[in-house]
């Protein structure tokens, strides 16, 4: 039997694109590996490593993570899933970290979501908590029942920083400026694949027609070893 050879992918779109989703989905039916930069950089800085705090003292000063800790970060993990399938998320973010990460193993196929603009800024900044509960509520798909107010409680909603419009459209165009040039980089390579549209769940069946022909759909042959 020939062993197909490991997927190395990377997925890449602007906040609130749907990546999240995306890749849960991806790692439930092609059984891959997940790194996420933030989920990582979260880690470090928790445990308080070396890489964490340095980490740490860029974000508390509002700057960016320079491309030599983050690929270092980044690296570090990679070397431990050299037997697996994996989906890199969040990086690489610059051209420098693209190339690093090409010197170390090559790349497969980079999944970019590609959502317009105003859709994710309708998406972000329709989202209200209960800070105290967590409870996530969107004006457009599940508001709540009176505006401004818990449906449990009735204690009032307030926004997340990160999502009030001008916030949103910061990060929007930090993500143009910095990731452009990746996406780029990728497409000259051929290795780009962009997935068009404003809904997931729309654009969700033209990533899974792609995967597949890549990997098996991993989530089928467990439902049936369950029977």
């Amino acid at each position: 039997m020939v062993v197909p050879p490991l997927l190395r992918a990377v997925i890449m779109g602007p906040p609130g694109s749907g990546k999240g989703t995306v890749s849960a989905r991806i790692i439930k039916h092609f059984g891959v590996k997940h790194l996420s930069s933030g989920d990582l950089l979260r880690d470090n800085m928790q445990k308080k490593t070396e890489v964490g705090i340095l980490a740490k003292s860029y974000i508390d000063q509002g700057q960016l993570i320079p491309d030599h800790i983050m690929t270092q970060l980044m690296l570090n993990e990679i070397k431990g899933l050299d037997q697996y399938n994996w989906l890199l998320d969040g990086f690489p973010r610059t051209v420098a970290q693209a190339e690093a990460l090409d010197k170390e193993c090559h790349i497969d196929t980079v999944i970019d979501l590609d959502v317009p603009f105003e859709t994710i800024k309708c998406r972000l900044t329709a989202r209200w908590i209960h800070p105290a509960s967590g409870r996530v509520y969107n004006l457009e798909f599940s508001p709540p029942k009176v505006q401004g107010i818990d449906d449990i409680t009735g204690e009032p909603l307030v926004q997340r920083d990160d999502d009030k419009p001008e916030t949103v459209s910061k990060r929007l165009q930090a993500y143009d400026a910095q990731t452009k040039p990746v996406l780029e980089y990728y497409r000259k390579k051929g290795l780009l694949k962009s997935f068009s549209g404003t809904e997931t769940n729309k654009i969700w069946p033209h990533i899974y027609a792609f995967l597949q022909t890549k990997l098996p759909d991993v989530s089928q042959k467990d439902a049936a070893n369950s029977r």
